[in-house]
């Protein structure tokens, strides 16, 4: 008896032990672990309810726990204070019926949990051997049983321990399988330089479902389909020390060939993992073509030229900062080519065969060039050529001589013919510059130097050249920051009576006093502000200024003449030229006849349509109107006839050689002209006596010349007002 009991005890005790380590080896098995502490009579069938609720999948609330285990004892209590036999039979129906509800629990669940169920009821039924057969025998029996049935107990709940975990790593190995084939990044497992796993992405990114057999993934024929030359030792290195552990993580990119003939451009990281036992290595590869494309086209379009092709601006100072970067300091020159009257081109034949123009140009001096030079284009109708050589100043002369022979021949487009000149400055290095800017600015001066010559032609820079260069552009920027700081001053040069010799008006000269520089004559800067524009805005100023000050002369109580303010072709071609005019003379309360508007003969002719609307206009307000320079080169009767003018004003050209009987004649003819015209005449540059009478004689109202006065400033010209008006 006593070792039948042992023998329970200790397969009690080791099923026990077993159960437990199935739960610490596999967590996730929480019911093992409750089913092995089961075997402690005193929490048995608390324990066996939780671990089967555990195994079913139910949950088992502990405040029912707890009322069970409640129940549990004082039902034995009751039927143990009565009678052995009845307490015996009393448990076995409590475990039986219990053993029953788990059963069921159970019965939907696997083989080894519907057999655990069966041995549960069955541990049960065998309490009542000791109801039914009392004394040693029936304990013997019963114990027997319960080993059997304990061992079977803990085999079936094992197995169906294993089972679940086989299939909670079978979900995680199909978990991973679904999210690596869902993956739109390639993954490899490869052991021994071949694939033992490749996802849907792999195959898809290597074009391996469009041929009909494919080598083996990462065999070294792989490598020599799909992998350029150069980087294949690389590769095998990096993985290496991936493998070997010195590595943890390896990174590359790079251009690959698909199986199919495609372009790629690849990202690949790979890292060690174990698969199936053995070492391997895991590649992730991602497919950044066509972002790698963008950029390549978005670099192209910042260093190219979209017409020609050929590289840009950015691209040509890229390369010079290069070139002056080089600890060697190559020898190199830069040819600068601007296609004279390009203009024509676009005017004449519209922006299309322009730009057919520029496009075969740039094909005949890439054919001309050949590999001497690199040829760019930096804007519309201006190319340069880039050329490194020893012997630079020999080879870019030959260049320029061979681009001038290029050009004596027409060039042929799909339906025109047309014949070319450019103009070319050439900078060399070392020489005229020290850094790129320089260079390229030296190179600019030459080519305008060359815009000079008739032509195709050729200029070389110098030191001097890109100076005076430099020069000229600071004076237009200095010309702009002197609106802004009113920098421009009036002086007034008087006109007097030919007859008598009194003051008749004013002239308003514009002056620039630029910081630093002093005061600048018209003759430099009315140039300029005519070429960028600036002519309009600085009329504008001039008028003003004469308008405030004629209004502080009459303030004064002083005697007014007319003031005459000089008017530029640009703003004759304004429609609201005379509006602002008007608007002047209203803000400052001046009425129109103090204020003479002079226009140059060259501006009438050149807009004479625009130039006859505007004066009409002005005329009917009472703003007299004086036609400058007369006498320059385009004087004709039909102008002065055509144009409503009060006043012409002959040129000094034809006042300097007075009293020579041909110059006054001269004059002496535009004077009676002008008479028949009703026109008041007036001599300009009169600077002597002789000159003074001459023009007397011959017909003129009024002389204005340093005889009488130079330009004078305000209080000047205020004493001069105050003394001869």
């Amino acid at each position: 008896m006593l070792y039948v009991f042992a023998i329970y005890i200790a397969v009690t005790v080791a099923t026990g032990l077993a159960l437990l380590l199935v739960w610490r080896h596999d967590r996730k098995q929480s019911f093992t672990a409750l089913l092995g502490l089961s075997l402690v009579p005193s929490l048995c069938l608390i324990l066996m309810v939780k671990g089967i609720g555990s195994l079913s999948g139910r949950h088992v609330p502990r405040r029912h726990l707890q009322v069970l285990f409640v129940a549990l004892l004082l039902a034995h209590g009751a039927l143990m204070g009565r009678d052995m036999s009845l307490a015996q039979a009393g448990s076995a129906t409590i475990n039986i019926t219990i053993s029953l509800i788990v059963a069921n629990w159970l019965r939907k669940q696997g083989p080894g949990e519907r057999f655990t169920g069966i041995l549960l009821v069955l541990a049960g039924i065998n309490q009542f051997n000791f109801v039914f057969h009392p004394g040693d025998a029936g304990a013997m029996t019963q114990t027997a049983v319960a080993t059997v049935l304990r061992l079977l107990l803990a085999m079936a709940l094992m197995y169906a321990a294993l089972t679940r975990s086989a299939e909670a790593g079978q979900r995680v190995r199909d978990r991973f399988f679904q999210l690596t084939d869902r993956s739109p990044q390639g993954v490899a497992v490869v052991i021994d330089d071949h694939a033992v796993y490749i996802n849907p992405a792999f195959r898809s990114i290597y074009g391996m479902d469009r041929v009909d057999q494919a080598p083996r993934v990462f065999s070294p024929e792989w490598l020599n389909l799909t992998t350029p030359l150069a980087a294949r030792k690389p590769i095998h290195q990096l993985l290496a020390q991936v493998n070997n552990g010195s590595l943890p993580l390896a990174e590359w990119e790079g251009d690959r060939t698909a199986l199919d003939g495609r372009h790629l451009y690849l990202r690949f990281k790979a890292w060690h993992v174990e698969w199936d036992g053995e070492p391997a290595l895991q590649v992730v590869v991602s497919d950044d073509t066509a972002q790698h494309e963008a950029a390549r086209a978005l670099i192209w379009h910042a260093t190219h030229d979209e017409l020609t092709g050929l590289l840009n601006r950015s691209a040509l100072l890229q390369r010079l900062r290069e070139l002056y970067d080089n600890a060697e300091q190559p020898a190199f020159a830069l040819i600068l080519l601007d296609v004279d009257r390009f203009k024509l081109f676009n005017d004449a034949h519209g922006p299309a065969v322009g730009d057919e123009v520029l496009k075969a140009l740039s094909t005949q001096l890439l054919h001309t060039l050949g590999e001497r030079a690199e040829l760019m284009r930096l804007g519309e109708d201006e190319f340069a050529l880039l050329l490194v050589s020893p012997d630079t100043q020999a080879v870019a002369h030959q260049l320029t001589q061979d681009i001038q022979a290029l050009l004596t021949q027409p060039l042929t487009l799909s339906a025109h013919r047309f014949f070319l000149d450019v103009s070319m400055g050439v900078a060399l290095h070392p020489g005229v510059a020290t850094s790129p800017y320089a260079l390229l600015q030296a190179a600019n001066a030459a080519m305008l130097a060359a815009k000079r010559l008739p032509g195709t032609s050729v200029q070389w820079a110098t030191e001097a050249g890109r100076n005076g260069l430099a020069a000229f552009f600071d004076a237009e920027q200095a010309l702009r920051a002197g609106f802004e700081n009113d920098e421009f001053t009036l002086v007034y040069q008087p006109k007097v009576g030919a007859a008598g010799h009194r003051l008749v008006g004013f002239e308003a000269l514009v002056r620039w006093d630029r910081p630093g520089i002093g005061r600048i004559s018209p003759m430099e800067f009315i140039p300029a502000a005519e070429r960028n524009g600036l002519i309009v805005p600085l009329g504008a100023i001039i008028l003003t200024q004469a308008c405030r000050q004629l209004a502080q002369w009459r303030d004064a109580g002083l005697p007014l003449v007319p003031v005459a303010v000089n008017v530029s072709p640009l703003q004759l071609l304004d429609a609201q030229f005379p509006a602002a005019v008007m608007n002047t003379l209203a803000q400052f309360q001046l009425s129109p006849q103090w204020l003479t508007l002079e226009i140059t003969e060259t501006a009438a002719v050149a807009h004479m349509d625009q130039a006859r609307e505007q004066i009409s206009q002005l005329r009917q307000q009472g703003v007299d109107v004086a036609l400058d320079d007369f006498g320059t080169g385009f004087s004709s009767l039909n102008m002065l006839r055509s144009l409503p003018l009060h006043t012409v004003k002959i040129d000094r050209s034809l006042i300097d050689p007075m009293p020579e009987s041909h110059a006054v004649a001269v004059v002496k003819a535009i004077c009676d002209l002008a008479t028949v015209l009703d026109l008041d005449v007036v001599a300009e540059g009169v600077e002597t006596e002789s000159h003074a009478l001459a023009a007397l004689a011959a017909g003129c109202h009024a002389l204005q010349g340093y005889h009488f006065a130079r330009p004078l400033d305000v209080p000047e010209a205020t004493q001069w007002l105050q003394a001869h008006g």
